[in-house]
């Protein structure tokens, strides 16, 4: 219940602020969003773990946090883990433990973290694709896996020691490919197509 009432007071705050009107107006937003909803299904789908609730996958929550702002990214995710449910990948009983720790969490480290490198470090291009995409994906897969570690052992599902042993043992051999995944995807994006980066400004990382 604790968990519920948690996802909604966070979706009800971020809906408030979202760009909805531009969501119904602009097709070209509407093809972006829903776009990034299905790229994450079958990116989502290929999981594997120890057991139910303790799976990996690769998240692509940082370039989507970036491209669409930690506003509507949480919906846009939303609808990717809905989908993901419904075809069978999770379990409906664990939704709102996804909800909280696989989407909103990661989303909301990403786009923190983008946020301290945008105020404190000096805005160029590298810095950009290196710390809030590279660096920032493989600390957002990690606090993902912490975060379900903590609460799989906390409620007595797993034993911690089998969870430290059998689960976070593996989190670092995922950082680097997360890394490299939100990294290259960036790196596109800003290359080919900016306008669908909405951190991403022209006149801050390339002096124009």
């Amino acid at each position: 219940m604790i968990l519920w009432l948690l996802n909604l007071a966070i979706l009800a705050l971020a809906g408030r602020g979202a760009a909805w009107s531009r969501l119904l107006s602009d097709k070209s937003y509407q093809h972006l969003c829903f776009g990034s909803a299905i790229a994450l299904v079958p990116l989502w789908m290929m999981q594997a773990g120890i057991g139910e609730g303790l799976e990996f996958h690769f998240l692509g929550l940082t370039t989507l946090a970036l491209m669409l702002g930690w506003r509507m990214s949480q919906f846009v995710a939303l609808l990717s883990l809905l989908l993901v449910t419904l075809f069978g990948f999770d379990s409906w009983l664990q939704f709102g433990m996804n909800l909280l720790l696989g989407v909103i969490l990661p989303i909301s480290t990403s786009y923190f973290v983008f946020l301290l490198s945008y105020s404190y470090l000096a805005r160029h291009l590298f810095v950009y694709i290196f710390v809030a995409g590279f660096l920032n994906g493989a600390l957002a897969i990690a606090v993902k896996s912490v975060a379900f570690a903590v609460y799989m052992a906390g409620a007595g599902v797993y034993s911690w020691n089998m969870v430290v042993d059998n689960y976070l043992g593996i989190v670092p051999l995922l950082l680097f490919p997360e890394a490299l995944l939100n990294g290259m995807a960036l790196t596109l994006l800003v290359v080919f197509r900016p306008q669908w980066v909405c951190t991403f400004f022209d006149r801050d990382y390339l002096n124009k």
